[in-house]
């Protein structure tokens, strides 16, 4: 399927048009999580010359809270998808340019391994994803689909990396890096957020 669809164009929609929305279906478009759901299960044919692409970001257009709109961003990183802004970028405000400059984000999405990042842990509403990096590496990302703030974490060996290595660990939104751990990392998530962090050999 991949070789056949890679000889069709460098880039192909996924799903059904974007919506300032968290989730449902409006009219003919989709919320944020609503698309996640459609482009995820196609991680397998995503590489580079050959993209998903879930729709342009809906960052900084007013119907989420910026913790939405972080999580937004992360996932279409994680997914390898475009970054199109689709916000006015003559009027933003700060925190919607801090999200769409953060440059450790963006280089998760444009990492030259060019694999798609996909769920390797679904417990109804709190998930775990792991995007393999070129480095060896991998982008770790925590989202919490649910309606109070939770605890997630990830065992090393879920993301196919023996449980002994010492990674660096970096958390992409509060910019900290966390010292160098092994085994497993663990985040408090607020309601509809990720914790989103890189770990380096």
């Amino acid at each position: 399927m991949l070789s056949k669809t890679s000889k069709i164009g460098n880039m192909w929609r996924t799903t059904g048009g974007i919506t300032d929305k968290w989730e449902g279906k409006y009219n003919y478009s989709w919320g944020i999580a609503s698309i996640v759901d459609m482009n995820e299960p196609l991680w397998l044919y995503a590489g580079p010359g050959h993209w998903n692409d879930p729709d342009m970001l809906e960052v900084g257009n007013g119907g989420l809270t910026d913790v939405e709109y972080r999580a937004h961003f992360s996932l279409w990183a994680m997914m390898a998808a475009p970054l199109i802004a689709g916000n006015d970028l003559t009027n933003m405000s700060e925190a919607t340019r801090t999200i769409l400059l953060n440059r450790d984000v963006i280089d998760v999405d444009q990492d030259p391994l060019g694999k798609q990042g996909h769920r390797i842990s679904d417990t109804g509403d709190l998930e775990v994803w792991s995007k393999p990096m070129a480095d060896g590496g991998r982008a770790l990302l925590f989202w919490n689909r649910g309606k109070a703030p939770a605890r997630i974490g990830a065992d090393w060996t879920s993301m196919g990396l023996p449980s002994k290595l010492r990674m660096n660990v970096r958390d992409l939104w509060t910019k900290k890096d966390l010292g160098r751990l092994s085994g497993r990392y663990e985040a408090e998530v607020a309601l509809h957020g990720v914790v989103m962090v890189r770990l380096k050999p």
